[in-house]
């Protein structure tokens, strides 16, 4: 990638952020570690990119083996990008700069955060109880089902709605969102409407706990 900007630095950290350090790259990786996703449902997920930076984003990401665009065949017939193996990796760096950033003193809570968001910053912050859980649960997330399964300290999200959960939370994104990292009450998040619960009530209420955000950073004090 010629044309490119490069730190020209033999470090593999500086040869990776040639790769996926221009602006929106990494959020782009983000949006897709939920599955193939078109150009308009990117858009959609992306309010802030323009659609030129996207495209150029994406032709960046595929000529670096990030990502790939395929055709999907009848009857959706339309054109999709999906990380590959290697771009799947990034899963973790994510999670880590989550965990960081998560820290930072200048961090402002209650900005619009994304589906995708949503579901990598549960993967993230997942605290399991003393002992472990085992359960199964289900999200429903607009026209988006999810498993959770909880095992031992392990927690693992994945598309589609599973056999027999203990409990379904039915809700959109910035109610999970204020209620999982913002401290609402599930009480009042039902009361608006913003959240239904099937099923075993004591075990969504448990799991909605489970992710406690870290201490922030202590600021530097002025002068040093």
């Amino acid at each position: 990638m010629p044309s490119k900007r490069s730190y020209e630095d033999g470090c593999a950290a500086a040869h990776a952020l040639d790769l996926i350090g221009e602006r929106w790259a990494l959020l782009v990786v983000r949006e897709l570690l939920l599955g193939p996703r078109r150009f308009t449902d990117l858009r959609e997920a992306l309010p802030g990119i323009s659609p030129n930076v996207l495209t150029q984003r994406l032709s960046d990401l595929d000529d670096a083996g990030v990502l790939r665009r395929h055709h999907l065949p009848p009857p959706a017939a339309s054109w999709v990008y999906e990380l590959t193996a290697w771009g799947r990796e990034l899963e973790p760096v994510l999670q880590q700069l989550g965990r960081w950033g998560a820290r930072s003193p200048a961090r402002r809570p209650g900005q619009p955060i994304s589906l995708a968001t949503l579901i990598t910053a549960m993967k993230t912050m997942y605290q399991p109880p003393h002992g472990g859980l085992e359960a199964t649960l289900a999200l429903q997330i607009g026209a988006d089902a999810f498993a959770v399964r909880l095992t031992g300290d392990r927690i693992e999200i994945e598309r589609g709605t599973p056999p027999g959960p203990g409990a379904t939370l039915h809700g959109d994104v910035p109610t999970l969102g204020s209620v999982i990292f913002g401290g609402q009450p599930l009480e009042e998040a039902e009361t608006t409407g913003g959240i239904r619960v099937e099923g075993d009530r004591a075990l969504a209420k448990r799991f909605l706990r489970l992710f406690p955000l870290p201490e922030p950073a202590a600021p530097t004090p002025a002068g040093t």
